[in-house]
């Protein structure tokens, strides 16, 4: 097993656990945001709550959910790492000539948007997973069975102009990670090609506006309607 410790323990190793854990994390929010559309329903949150309750007691949803807590941690771990190892090997005082043309500003400023993320994610579980999990979440009936009823949680955080201006904020600077992350995910693991990247790329343009525009759209919608 030394190869393996070895491969993980290089730069190449790191990038590639990068890549995985990025694309893992992608696969996540296409789930995360299909899901949070039923907030959308004209039904009081019947089947968000159906929904929610469902993604926190079915097993193998539940071992998705640790799978995805791993690769929050190892993606945010190695993001650092590699930051730091980049910085170190720059030569003192060395200053990139005209860098604003020869990088995107989402790929110069991966960290910080990296961190923002990372803040906003802190925030979000607390507010919303921990808060089902372990908070005096109220209850509904549905056809005689009990569910949390995390819906009435959703509307009522939401009703905070605050929380929503930072859940939208929050989004855009997701759409900016993503916009960099999403290609550079499938070149990391070698699956760059000329005649499949500018596909790629087209796509992950289209979702790096797409899945945060549709994440941004349910705190203005439940703000402005209920």
């Amino acid at each position: 097993m030394s190869w393996v410790t070895k491969t993980l323990s290089s730069t190449l190793g790191r990038k590639l656990i990068m890549g995985l854990t990025g694309l893992f994390l992608i696969l996540f929010l296409t789930g995360h945001v299909s899901g949070n559309l039923l907030l959308f329903n004209d039904d009081d949150g019947q089947a968000f709550n159906i929904y929610a309750k469902f993604m926190t007691t079915n097993p193998a949803v539940k071992i998705l959910s640790y799978l995805t807590y791993i690769s929050i941690i190892g993606h945010v771990v190695w993001s650092i790492w590699l930051t730091r190892q980049n910085k170190a090997a720059r030569p003192v005082g060395y200053a990139e000539s005209k860098a604003s043309t020869n990088s995107t500003w989402s790929s110069r400023n991966m960290g910080i948007l990296g961190t923002i993320i990372l803040i906003f994610l802190v925030v979000h579980l607390q507010g919303f997973w921990y808060e089902m999990h372990w908070g005096n979440v109220p209850t509904v009936t549905y056809e005689g069975e009990e569910y949390k009823d995390l819906f009435s949680i959703v509307t009522f955080a939401f009703q905070n102009e605050l929380l929503v201006a930072g859940y939208v904020i929050a989004m855009g600077f997701l759409g900016f990670h993503l916009s960099h992350g999403f290609a550079s995910a499938f070149q990391t693991l070698g699956l760059s090609h000329k005649k499949y990247s500018p596909a790629i790329e087209t796509v992950g343009k289209i979702y790096c506006v797409v899945v945060p525009a549709l994440f941004a759209s349910m705190p203005l919608y439940i703000y402005f309607t209920s």
